[in-house]
């Protein structure tokens, strides 16, 4: 089983029956360093998942980046919104390296109620769970302090911090460069 394969069963719940199917209709792709994912205003019509690289979520606010999350090896990156509501796209998707991924278009994802009959059930379980992760930054933004979110990301991403620019991941976590620098070096002393 690949690791695409692999990453599909576990976020989709799909068995070793259908996987093979599934995993046909993702197209291997590259995005190189810098290059976009997808622009605000565009409409998303892809599902990536990534193999290796890095994808920085991102909008630009009153002139300044806020960055909304870092997409890394193992994970699915599309805009939802605008994949499942047929909208534009309100965020930015950027590599931060160069990146290998396994793309579904928007033409084959929608094929896979004819491979899957429960399919609609395995994707509202998968969107439940995008749902679910988001709630729970949401409430460690409220309810944890600078400290507390750093050392939950660092303790659950270590490689983020020796791959992503800091400013990047300050943005991510809410807080200033300066902030991020002094808790990081409490840390290490």
């Amino acid at each position: 089983m690949t690791t695409l394969q692999k990453h599909i069963s576990l976020y989709f719940g799909i068995t070793n029956e259908n996987i093979e199917k599934v995993s046909s209709l993702f197209i291997e792709s590259e995005l190189k360093k810098g290059d976009y994912f997808i622009k605000p205003g565009q409409y998303c019509e892809k599902l990536s998942f990534i193999q290796n690289g890095i994808i920085r979520v991102f909008a630009e606010v009153n002139n300044k980046e806020i960055t909304q999350w870092i997409s890394m090896e193992g994970s699915f990156v599309t805009d939802l919104y605008s994949f499942i509501f047929k909208q534009r796209a309100r965020w930015s998707m950027q590599a931060l390296t160069n990146c290998k991924l396994y793309t579904i278009p928007k033409e084959n994802y929608n094929e896979l109620n004819k491979i899957i009959p429960n399919w609609s059930d395995l994707e509202k379980k998968f969107i439940t769970n995008c749902f679910t992760t988001l709630e729970d930054r949401v409430f460690d933004h409220l309810s944890l302090n600078s400290e507390e979110r750093y050392n939950k990301l660092f303790n659950s991403s270590k490689d983020l911090f020796n791959k992503v620019p800091l400013q990047f991941l300050a943005s991510m976590l809410g807080m200033s460069p300066e902030t991020l620098s002094r808790i990081r070096k409490k840390n290490i002393s």
